[in-house]
């Protein structure tokens, strides 16, 4: 993007081109640093309370969910003129605001969890900057809204409910590595909203 992204692709092409790499920066916040998101996932969004290392997600759905995204927002870059498919990739990144800023909190009682802080510093600005571009440029029609709010729905489906469910097996051998369940808890310890009461001696 720096040597030549800026040149020889056109504005909106830019921008969804900013929106994949957001993409790329935001599983580098939940699997690297901090890292722990499978847990969170798990417990904070599918609400497994016991067999959360290897249930409902384990590390083989999490490898499908993660690239079969890449399909989806690069989709949107090599076929700029389509703009449904373009909202739908931004649909997608602004309802991640409702699972990791207010879903995985309120479940596992946290303030902060792996991928926020990039859902709000990269995904909403962007996402909101492609709408706002899109429609004073008057480039999407009321079609496009409609196919752009189907598309979210039907990606949200195929890249992450669907390699779930299809390969959930409470005894799966791909079971979340020791290191996330490490980093898992000490974002919980850090970012936790529940104060310890102090004892009263007497």
């Amino acid at each position: 993007m720096i040597f030549w992204g800026h040149s020889s692709l056109s504005h909106i092409q830019i921008i969804l081109m900013a929106s994949f790499m957001s993409l790329l920066i935001h599983q580098f916040e939940e699997y690297v640093f901090p890292g722990g998101a499978p847990l969170v996932i798990n417990q904070g969004t599918w609400n497994e309370k016991e067999n959360y290392r290897r249930y409902p997600g384990n590390t083989q759905s999490g490898m499908i969910v993660n690239t079969s995204a890449y399909l989806f927002y690069i989709a949107a870059i090599v076929f700029p003129q389509y703009i449904w498919l373009g909202l739908g990739t931004m649909f997608f990144s602004l309802f991640q605001f409702i699972g990791h800023g207010i879903q995985m909190n309120k479940t596992i009682g946290t303030w902060y969890n792996p991928g926020l802080a990039s859902v709000i510093i990269l995904f909403i600005p962007i996402s909101v900057y492609y709408i706002v571009f899109i429609n004073d440029h008057r480039l999407a029609t009321v079609g496009d809204w409609v196919w752009g709010a189907f598309t979210f729905v039907a990606g949200f489906v195929v890249t992450t409910i669907l390699p779930v469910q299809l390969l959930k097996d409470k005894n799966s051998p791909y079971i979340i590595s020791e290191w996330q369940v490490h980093q898992f808890e000490k974002v919980k310890s850090f970012a936790s909203i529940k104060k310890n009461k102090p004892q009263i001696r007497i």
